[in-house]
């Protein structure tokens, strides 16, 4: 029998885990304990803020606690639970750790591969969710879905979205910059051809595929899309090299009406520089999911701005990423038992 441990939260439902795990591997295998976290009920954490934590980032959970549900369990599966070398330690029976993200940042994997405990990932679980909330974001602002709604609830029926010099843009007479060219960017580009818009990408460390070229996608340099580029949509990973990348000077090289698209992480962006652009007509607006402090605070400059709409972190959150999670998931711990190699080694 092996000792598996499911800490799940709020979303990633600790029982959609363990079905698709009996789905997946024999009954009788294995053991199952299980615990359900608050979140998102309550706000992430990050290492830097908790002595012993440090290199863990966006995890929720205490962990003495993790550690006592873990206890003799040689497979943990979580979403967000945190797992570091001295937790590690503590834990001598722990082989494998499956995380339902796409990037466990909330597992030391330098003190895993120290110790052999492997660690599997999701990547690409919620790219299908991304994808599809990043169109609707770009036609709820561009269409002026948002701003006729919020006029019609305060009562205001107003002309001036059928008026010819303040209607809305149609995406076939745009052309939209796709940064970064990952699962999420790929699915992006094949939904936008779809309204026949020209579609640039900026990703050093990607190709364009045939399939690509087919349909028109053409890479460019950053500079390039950002000038010449009607709607820029965020996609990258958050790293030294992307961090604040939409700064001052990305800004300013921006068309005075193109949209800014960040359904990624918020510390892509200059928050300051911005907000200035947002103010000053540097660029037309923005729809942004996700934000450098989140929560975001009561009363943050972006909330009083009328050429934004703000979503709560929401972009990737659809029932289909929590089941399509789990059963990634379940088919790392299967391969495991019956010794074959992982799809998503960390």
């Amino acid at each position: 029998m092996t000792n598996v441990t499911i800490i799940g939260d709020n979303f990633m439902l600790s029982d959609m885990f363990e079905a698709k795990l009996k789905d997946a591997v024999k009954a009788g295998a294995f053991t199952i304990r299980k615990h359900t976290f608050n979140w998102p009920g309550e706000p992430l954490v990050h290492g830097h803020t908790t002595p012993g934590m440090d290199g863990l980032k966006e995890y929720f959970g205490d962990d003495d606690q993790v550690v006592e549900l873990v206890g003799d369990s040689e497979i943990m599966i979580t979403h967000l639970a945190p797992l570091s070398k001295g937790m590690l330690a503590q834990l001598p029976n722990l082989k494998m750790v499956a995380v339902s993200r796409g990037g466990p940042v909330n597992i030391d994997l330098q003190a895993c591969r120290d110790r052999d405990v492997l660690v599997v990932n999701t990547p690409g679980r919620n790219a299908s969710a991304v994808a599809e909330f990043t169109i609707g974001a770009i036609l709820t602002q561009t269409r002026n879905i948002r701003a006729s709604h919020e006029e019609l609830r305060r009562g205001v029926w107003s002309d001036k979205y059928y008026r010819a010099d303040t209607a809305g843009r149609e995406l076939c007479e745009m052309t939209v910059g796709v940064v970064g060219y990952g699962a999420i960017g790929r699915l992006v580009t094949r939904l936008l051809s779809a309204f026949g818009c020209k579609i640039q990408v900026h990703d050093p460390y990607a190709t364009l595929s045939a399939d690509d070229l087919a349909y028109g996608v053409e890479m460019v340099s950053w500079e390039d899309l950002l000038s010449q580029c009607d709607i820029v949509s965020l996609h990258p990973r958050v790293t030294p090299e992307t961090k604040g990348m939409m700064d001052a000077p990305a800004f300013a090289r921006m068309k005075s009406d193109a949209l800014l698209v960040n359904t990624t992480r918020g510390s892509l962006c200059d928050d300051d520089a911005m907000i200035n652009a947002l103010k000053t007509g540097g660029i037309g607006g923005a729809v942004i999911d996700t934000f450098t402090t989140e929560p975001l605070p009561q009363n943050h400059p972006l909330t009083s701005l009328p050429n934004v709409t703000l979503t709560s972190h929401i972009a990737g959150a659809s029932v289909r990423t929590v089941a399509y999670a789990a059963e990634q998931t379940a088919e790392e711990v299967r391969r495991y038992l019956a010794g074959e190699l992982p799809i998503n080694p960390q």
